[in-house]
C-alpha cells in the first residue's frame, strides 16, 4: 500500500515536471515549486532532500512519460523494420504529446544542465544512449532475420536516426510549426526504404 508520504512525493514530482522541463533547473525556484503545489518550503523538503534531488526525480518522470507511451507504440509490431517505421510515426505527433509536459526533457534540461549541472547532464546523456542502444537493437534484429541489409552498420544509424529526431524537434519547438518533424520523419522513412531494407 502507498504510504502518505510516497503520494506526497509522487504529486510534488508530478506538478513540478513540467515546471523544471519548461524553466530549467537554475531557473525554477522554491517559489515556483512553492506555488504550483500549494506545499511549504518545509512539506517539500521533508519529502526530498534538496532541489537539486527533485529535479532528478522530476526528469526521470518526465522521461518515462514520453518513453513508456514510445515502448507500448512499439509493441504493435514484432518486426523490427516495422518498429523503425512505428518510431517516425511516434514522432509526427510529438510535438502535441509532449508540448503538455512542458517540452522535450532530452532537449529542455540537455541544453540547460550542459550549462549548470554537470550531474544533471550525466542523467540527460544516459537517457540518449539508452534511446541509441534501444534503436542499435532494433536494427540488429533487422539484420539478424534478414529485413535489414548487413552492410550497414546499427550504432551509426541509431545515432544518425536520433540526431534527425532531435535536431528536428529541436526545429518544431523553435519555430513552433510541426513540418520540421513530420517532414524529418518522411525523410527517415524513405532512408529506411533505400539504405536499409532489404
Amino acid at each position: 500500500m502507498t504510504t502518505k508520504s510516497e503520494l506526497t512525493s509522487q504529486y510534488i514530482i508530478k506538478t513540478v515536471a513540467p515546471i523544471f522541463n519548461k524553466n530549467g533547473y537554475a531557473a525554477t525556484t522554491m517559489s515556483d515549486i512553492t506555488s504550483a503545489t500549494g506545499l511549504t518550503k518545509g512539506a517539500i523538503y521533508g519529502n526530498f532532500k534538496n532541489k537539486e534531488e527533485l529535479a532528478f526525480s522530476a526528469f526521470k518522470y518526465v522521461v518515462k512519460s514520453l518513453l513508456h507511451p514510445l515502448s507500448q507504440h512499439l509493441e504493435q509490431s514484432d518486426s523490427p523494420l516495422q518498429k523503425l517505421f512505428l518510431i517516425t510515426d511516434f514522432y509526427r505527433n510529438y510535438y502535441p504529446f509532449s508540448k503538455r509536459l512542458g517540452g522535450c526533457p532530452v532537449i529542455n534540461i540537455g541544453v540547460d544542465a550542459n550549462n549548470s549541472n554537470s550531474i544533471l547532464l550525466k542523467k540527460v546523456r544516459d537517457v540518449v544512449q539508452r534511446i541509441q542502444d534501444q534503436l542499435c537493437s532494433i536494427i540488429e534484429s533487422g539484420i539478424e532475420i534478414g529485413e535489414i541489409s548487413s552492410d550497414i552498420n546499427a550504432m551509426q544509424w541509431a545515432k544518425r536516426i536520433d540526431t534527425m529526431i532531435q535536431g528536428a524537434v529541436f526545429m518544431t519547438y523553435t519555430m513552433d510549426d510541426a513540418f520540421y518533424l513530420k517532414d524529418t520523419m518522411d525523410q527517415i522513412d524513405q532512408m529506411i526504404h533505400n539504405e536499409l531494407k532489404l
